[in-house]
């Protein structure tokens, strides 16, 4: 069982805490949240507790500090902004509070251990690697979209419940760290996942001394001029592409993509342990922009291996060519005793792996309001602006007295037309406020906009199997991803479906500011 603070966890040498407004066990904070057991201090003086809101019935988690005030404020800030956010690789935030001699943080509280927990009895496999390098990936794509940063991503926030859920926990908001290094931070988790070991690119954590966080894991293997090793150098069996795709992220030459990107390309490789052996065949991972954009430099560059793969092809292709001509040089000879010698590649011979499929936001070529239980059907203009580019911009329910829609309907909904059947690996929604229920779903059938058509669409479209990831309520968020998609199957058709509206000053009512696709 592990619940760290800022992913630094106390040992021996961490600085002594102070006594006056220390917690008891037993004590109840804020008339609600019940101290029940100390569990480790870290470096920074925070204290993490095993609690229980009293009010709920729930455990939680308790990251207090003393004294409050401005000691406290980077903490507390960071809370908030994390609250904000809800997704499913997230820990949630539930409350922050100052009472001026100590303030506490109240998050949710997650049975298992960290990732660096995990990786001390030696590296992860190939696939279990993936799989969290695609959650933590995932839950920076939902930081990401509402312009905040997470800033502390390493082994010890990374935490894996037993259950096997990947949460990353204790996100920063002190204004030293970018997207692009929660992006590179990805790539160390990766490493260290597939190593045990981490590569400090960056300097170690603040505030951290010798035995916490960052500086607790073991530094990577290098050669004499400093650079890393890459995880196949340290161990076997680690595909190539995932190879690749670690070194590519920590290489400060060659520019990362973004996190929803990323996320769509993990996912495309997270497989079950048992289906492993499938992964050798997926290609090396190749990152692009939307097609009318410039592409990144990680798509021009194909990954570095793609390079050597092309002089590789261009050294064939010129010993061919210098067969070709002896061949024409000496028609009057055996034609038996001109034939090619076996190829000289290192890739074997009649290698026909695909390229990997290029992830790009797919154009919605239809959008339209679904209101089945309506007969003004008054609440359908303005479709066009939840796919138009501008998140200042989109479509609104009218106004109801209760978030049921008054009581009055099922639901409403964004009904979105690729054009063409596609692979999709993501769709996200941006709201106005938070509070919305909602989900995702799917279909084959494209009725016409009519109070019928709708509802032979929604009839059609909540049927088993077709809802894709998990819903989303009482969503405390105003961005919904969602990932669930079926690698081997393609959609056309999907139905952004809303069954709650969130409270406003006048009533319920949402709006859908933009929906985006993500696929190839």
């Amino acid at each position: 069982m592990t619940q760290v603070g800022e992913g630094q966890e106390a040992d021996e040498s961490a600085p002594p805490v102070m006594t006056f407004g220390a917690p008891t066990a037993g004590e109840v904070l804020a008339e609600r949240y019940e101290l029940v057991e100390h569990i480790n201090n870290d470096s920074a003086g925070r204290l993490v507790w095993r609690g229980v809101d009293v009010i709920l019935r729930r455990p939680v988690a308790v990251v207090l500090r003393y004294p409050g005030g401005d000691s406290a404020t980077e903490m507390l800030q960071a809370a908030v902004a994390a609250s904000r956010v809800i997704h499913p690789n997230l820990v949630g935030v539930y409350d922050a509070i100052d009472e001026a001699d100590r303030a506490y943080v109240v998050r949710e509280w997650v049975d298992g251990q960290s990732l660096r927990d995990l990786a001390a009895d030696g590296p992860l496999d190939p696939a279990r690697a993936t799989a969290i390098g695609n959650a933590v990936a995932s839950a920076l794509a939902a930081v990401h979209a509402t312009g905040m940063v997470h800033g502390n991503v390493h082994p010890g926030t990374v935490m894996i419940s037993d259950e096997g859920r990947v949460v990353l926990a204790d996100a920063r908001t002190d204004g030293d760290d970018s997207q692009e290094n929660d992006i590179r931070a990805v790539g160390g988790v990766l490493y260290f996942a597939l190593t045990g070991y981490w590569p400090h690119a960056e300097a170690p954590l603040r505030g951290a001394t010798a035995g916490h966080g960052r500086a607790a894991i073991p530094d990577a293997v290098r050669d004499a001029g400093g650079a890393i090793a890459a995880p196949r150098q340290v161990r076997a069996g680690v595909p190539a592409y995932l190879d690749d795709l670690t070194m590519d992220l920590l290489d400060a030459e060659i520019a990362p993509p973004s996190s929803d990107v990323l996320a769509a390309e993990l996912a495309r490789l997270d497989v079950p342990a048992e289906e492993e052996h499938y992964l050798d065949n997926s290609g090396p991972l190749r990152f692009a922009a939307d097609t009318e954009e410039e592409p990144s430099p990680l798509a021009a560059a194909g990954g570095r291996k793609v390079a050597v793969g092309i002089a590789g092809l261009l050294a064939v292709a010129l010993v061919g060519l210098l067969i070709g001509i002896s061949t024409l040089g000496d028609g009057d000879k055996d034609p038996q005793a001109n034939q090619p010698p076996a190829p000289t590649s290192s890739a074997p011979a009649g290698d026909t792996t695909p390229a990997a499929a290029t992830v790009r936001k797919l154009a919605v070529k239809g959008v339209r309001i679904i209101d089945p239980d309506s007969q003004k059907r008054d609440e359908l203009g303005g479709a066009d602006k939840v796919i138009d580019g501008d998140a200042d911009k989109g479509w609104g329910t009218d106004t109801y007295t209760a978030a049921k829609f008054g009581n009055q309907k099922s639901g409403m909904g964004v009904w979105l037309d690729l054009g063409a059947p596609h692979n999709v690996l993501s769709v996200q929604a941006v709201l106005s406020a938070t509070g919305a229920s909602a989900e995702l779903l799917t279909g084959t059938t494209a009725p016409p906009s009519t109070s019928n058509g709708d509802k032979q669409m929604v009839q059609a479209y909540k049927t088993p199997n077709t809802t894709i990831g998990q819903p989303f309520e009482d969503h405390d968020g105003t961005t919904m991803t969602f990932n669930g998609f079926n690698a081997d199957q393609k959609y056309q058709y999907l139905l952004f479906w809303i069954t709650e509206l969130p409270a406003s000053e006048r009533g319920f009512q949402v709006d859908v500011q933009e929906i985006t696709v993500q696929g190839s």
